[in-house]
């Protein structure tokens, strides 16, 4: 392991100052894990499968970034700065190229809060699509609402996100699809959403095949669908898209990345499916939601991660958004 590296692990750890700097971003008691797409210059973190807790410290989205002769290019932030911090020093350990660009796959909480890392630290260009700003200040109710998720994480995740944390806006969005060419790879930013979010993107890395699926796949895990701006019909539509893709080797937002990418789109699709067919039934029928819930069989799901924390709450926002769409026909 070169100097350079164990300096990076050590920073991850305790804080310790690279190339200068002298930072308090609050250590980590557990490093955090980057693995290496096998034969590429593309590396991820893996974050833990549950929600955010003191417990994981924050850690429970996957994120990564990929080299090139011409620069770095960061697909999300993690959800603390101390957690950003490290992804940014294992960068450091490997290249002395510049990060160019941090691409951001959706505003939530759980990607965003090591934005400050990158914007405080590099020179790099954040990138986000056009409907982050529903988060950061379309409205006085958006930014109210990321305020409050923000107060919650304070106290949630102290102190790994503290006062000094704060929501970094993008510098460059886009509507439905960009493309950027960088030290001999092409980045494919494709706009899948309002699904999972409002802003869902992910990011296709070629010759290498392999997808930045953000929140649009998550694998082996319960996903979280209990916000305003989900949408699970253009969700499905969206993981059909991610099929035709056809990657090589697909990163989800969270979970387990792999070259089994057909498997974890799947199971993200069929966990949506059986969400919406039970209660498309139970609202065609006018069963009320908690009757509903308790008659549905959810033993396929139930020793899942975050299956306590999100599933109630995941098929109570299918029942309102089919009952809405009932109503509006």
């Amino acid at each position: 392991m070169s100097s350079l590296r164990v300096l990076s692990v050590l920073v991850a750890l305790v804080g310790l100052p690279v190339h200068g700097r002298a930072e308090t971003y609050p250590p980590l008691s557990h490093p955090l894990a980057i693995e290496r797409v096998p034969g590429k210059d593309v590396f991820y973190s893996i974050g833990n499968p549950e929600i955010p807790s003191k417990g994981n410290e924050g850690n429970t989205s996957n994120a990564g970034y990929v080299m090139t002769s011409d620069g770095v290019v960061v697909f999300d932030a993690l959800g603390t700065p101390s957690l950003a911090w490290a992804l940014l020093n294992d960068i450091r350990s490997r290249t002395d190229k510049a990060v160019r660009y941090v691409v951001v796959s959706h505003y939530h909480a759980d990607h965003i809060y090591g934005l400050q890392v990158f914007k405080d630290h590099t020179e790099a260009q954040i990138i986000a699509q056009e409907r982050a700003a529903d988060y950061t200040e379309n409205s006085e109710t958006s930014e109210e609402r990321a305020g409050i998720r923000l107060d919650q994480r304070k106290s949630a995740l102290s102190p790994w996100v503290n006062e000094k944390t704060r929501i970094v806006k993008p510098d460059r969005v886009f509507k439905d699809d960009l493309d950027i060419s960088i030290g001999g790879k092409d980045f494919s930013l494709i706009y899948a959403g309002p699904a999972h979010s409002s802003s869902d993107i992910m990011m296709l890395v070629e010759p290498d095949g392999v997808l930045f699926a953000g929140d649009i796949v998550q694998s082996g895990r319960v996903p979280f669908m209990n916000a305003d701006d989900v949408s699970t019909d253009r969700w499905l539509e969206a993981l059909e898209r991610v099929r035709k893709l056809d990657p090589k080797f697909i990163i989800p937002g969270h979970g387990r990345p792999s070259t089994a990418a057909q498997e974890a789109i799947s199971f993200t699709k069929d966990y949506i499916t059986y969400i919406r067919t039970a209660m498309k039934k139970a609202v065609d029928d006018w069963v009320d939601f908690d009757t509903a819930y308790q008659a549905t069989d959810w033993s396929r799901y139930i020793n899942l991660p975050a299956f306590a924390s999100n599933n109630r709450g995941n098929a109570y926002r299918v029942y309102l958004e089919l009952q809405s769409a009932q109503f509006a026909k």
